[in-house]
């Protein structure tokens, strides 16, 4: 079994920052690439950004690239999302997972274990 903790959500006004982190425990965390995904009220959950297990790779969706940086530090068993330039239509409960998976994935039934979830709206 593996735990995840995220934090870091808020309030934030639209071109503003914030910054999420997914704290792992339980079993190695090294051994599972990281994902984040976000699900706003009415509609499905939708990737965000993946990285891999030692973190030499990374994707994201189109709609926060150049705006998104996904990070992660297998010391702390802690994973990142960095969110710059943020827009209203960013707001949404923010998931962190953990797939057995290299390198991650964009699909949610890749992932294995998830986080509780953490609240982001960006006010306009």
């Amino acid at each position: 079994q593996v735990q995840l903790v995220e934090s870091g959500g808020g309030l934030v006004q639209a071109g503003g920052s914030l910054g999420l982190s997914c704290t792992a425990s339980g079993r190695t965390f090294s051994n599972y690439a990281m994902g984040w995904f976000r699900q706003a009220p009415g509609k499905e959950r939708e990737f965000v950004a993946t990285v891999s297990r030692v973190g030499g790779a990374t994707d994201y969706a189109d709609s926060v690239k150049g705006r998104f940086t996904i990070s992660r530090d297998n010391a702390k068993n802690t994973v990142y999302l960095q969110m710059n330039s943020l827009k209203p239509e960013d707001t949404a409960v923010y998931y962190c997972a953990a797939s057995g998976q290299y390198s991650g994935s964009a699909i949610p039934a890749a992932y294995d274990y998830w986080g509780q979830g953490t609240q982001v709206t960006v006010s306009s």
